[in-house]
């Protein structure tokens, strides 16, 4: 698939339908990730597939509170947004953000070395590591649409995210960006509707 297509085609998706993954296509999916550009050239990236059912449940049960599609809308207005699209989308993603995790093909729980206290940076380098594993995560999601597959990230908050590490015994030296979630749609799943942006109104010439 062309690269563009595959752009083209990546969407959001949260609802899945009960159907794995296939470890060899997984394989291919992480080994375009290790493709991205890395921050220090050493590709320190290492990704836990949490695929046991149970395990994901108890790991979600310790995490993530389930939210009312009634509970979204009073969130959505205490943000005070205004725009349709970006309303709908909240308000159908806020009382997903468990059952999407559990219901995916192949959760996968990206990790990237970290050694400096990612909330607590003295400088833009230091996230660098940061910013290199989204790059990868893009790729993945990039070649993930080019098999047929979407997905969803969830970005923790801090206790989630300290959780997450204590459950999965993931080392000190290494942080987590999110949850990735990547699966086959479900039959009907929902995507909300996109912004549309005019590229030609949005670039600069030499000064904004």
């Amino acid at each position: 698939m062309d690269v563009y297509e595959a752009i083209q085609k990546r969407m959001t998706i949260r609802d899945f339908a009960d159907r794995p993954v296939p470890e060899e296509i997984m394989q291919k999916i992480i080994s375009a990730g290790f493709l991205a550009p890395t921050n220090n050239h050493m590709r320190d990236w290492h990704f836990i597939f949490l695929n046991d059912r149970n395990k994901r449940e108890e790991l979600l049960t310790q995490t993530i509170k389930p939210v009312s599609r009634k509970s979204a809308i009073n969130i959505v207005n205490r943000w005070q947004m205004k725009d349709e699209s970006q309303r709908d989308m909240y308000i159908d993603a806020i009382p997903k953000q468990t059952s999407m995790l559990l219901t995916c093909g192949c959760l996968v729980i990206p990790c990237y070395r970290q050694e400096i206290n990612i909330l607590k940076p003295k400088s833009l380098s230091d996230l660098n590591g940061l910013a290199s594993i989204w790059l990868v995560i893009e790729n993945i999601l990039l070649a993930a649409a080019a098999e047929g597959i979407f997905g969803v990230t969830r970005i923790p908050m801090d206790r989630e995210r300290q959780a997450i590490k204590d459950y999965c015994h993931i080392p000190l030296a290494y942080d987590i960006p999110c949850w990735l979630a990547l699966g086959y749609p479900k039959d009907g799943a929902v995507r909300t509707r996109q912004v549309t942006i005019n590229p030609s109104e949005r670039i600069h010439h030499d000064t904004w």
